[in-house]
């Protein structure tokens, strides 16, 4: 791949414009919104000036609504050799394309599974893909060579390919990505009205939860209008659960001892059931989550602070697997989580307390 046109310069287009140009790749760049193209080419990601003559690959990054109309004007006007596009849907502007009489040979759906809460080409990262899963969605009408430019767009990105099939994608993304969204939404807008005193007691498990929810809206109801089905279906399971839920909570209210205790086992039940699914979420490397163990260290909130901690946990030969920080509510300090291997709780607690650490349980 010599050259390449990106449509769309938000966050995953400028990313991946980044990426490309970062490893020799000469590229193109046009947004509905020049000052984005331009804004993205100020930061390197390429040139707004529009190509001589084809590409050899069309990359579109356009909200999933706009996606078939995109392909399909660079399609018709003979743009490049491949096109493909990075919605967060797939099946959707496949069978629209179809429904155009397009040619799809030279065209495959992909989807990059990263991003940010940021959008905008000032959001962009050159290492935003880094490692993550990149779907492609393949059919036996793709070309081989459209195949091969989309390999090797993930392996410039430093991505990691996964073939799918495009709807069975969408029924994925439904319950990993798009789902969780919503429900964070959902928990972060219990707090929109919520008693200061309340607020001002949110520690790290509330703000992990609601992490995503500080996402755009606007991008957010493109993604859902797309896949509206798939994740009606995930969300009438999370539903049914929470209405059995609540129940078994009202039961735990109950002086009727069989109904409280029935209220134990349904909580119970929606908690291991937690934990059985969480166990298969893919760890480091891809592998199931590890059985860390937290060594807790109390921090400053000083320049250099956590250079000094993770050298000093390098010193004591412990390898750092993972790290979280709680911020301590209006003080200057913290607690940074280091996760690591249980055979090296003991020497790593011991050397950080020689070189004056504050370890806490």
């Amino acid at each position: 791949m010599r050259t390449a046109l990106v449509i769309g310069t938000g966050l995953i287009g400028t990313s991946a414009a980044l990426a490309l140009a970062g490893r020799g790749v000469v590229v193109h760049l046009r947004d509905h919104d020049p000052e984005r193209a331009r804004t993205a080419a100020a930061i390197g990601a390429g040139t707004d000036e529009p190509p001589d003559g084809p590409v050899d690959l069309v990359i579109v990054a356009v909200p999933p609504a706009h996606v078939a109309t995109a392909l399909a004007d660079a399609m018709r006007a003979g743009s490049a050799r491949g096109y493909l596009d990075v919605a967060s849907v797939k099946g959707g502007p496949r069978r629209e394309l179809e429904a155009l009489g397009l040619d799809l040979t030279s065209y495959i759906g992909t989807h990059p599974m990263s991003g940010k809460e940021r959008s905008g080409p000032l959001a962009g990262s050159a290492d935003l893909f880094e490692g993550r899963p990149w779907v492609l969605t393949p059919t036996r009408d793709t070309d081989t060579e459209v195949l091969n430019l989309a390999l090797e767009l993930v392996a410039l990105c430093r991505a990691v390919p996964v073939v799918m099939d495009a709807d069975a994608h969408d029924r994925a993304v439904a319950l990993v990505s798009h789902t969780p969204q919503l429900l964070s939404s959902m928990v972060a807008a219990r707090l929109q009205e919520a008693d200061e005193t309340a607020v001002r007691l949110c520690g790290q498990g509330i703000r992990d939860v609601t992490r995503i929810a500080a996402s755009d809206p606007r991008m957010w109801v493109d993604i859902l209008s797309a896949n509206p089905g798939p994740v009606a279906d995930v969300l009438s399971g999370v539903a049914a659960d929470l209405d059995e839920t609540v129940r078994a909570l009202r039961a735990l209210q109950s002086a009727d001892e069989s109904k409280r205790q029935g209220g134990v086992e349904g909580i119970e039940d929606v908690l291991r059931r937690g934990n059985a699914g969480r166990a298969r979420v893919p760890g480091k490397h891809g592998a199931g989550p590890a059985a860390y163990e937290i060594v807790a260290v109390l921090i400053s909130d000083r320049p250099g602070e956590l250079a000094r901690i993770f050298a000093d946990a390098g010193r004591a030969g412990v390898n750092i697997e993972d790290v979280r920080i709680e911020h301590a509510t209006g003080q200057q300090a913290g607690l940074v989580q280091l996760m690591v291997e249980p055979s090296a709780v003991t020497i790593l607690t011991a050397s950080l307390r020689e070189r004056g650490w504050s370890i806490r349980q």
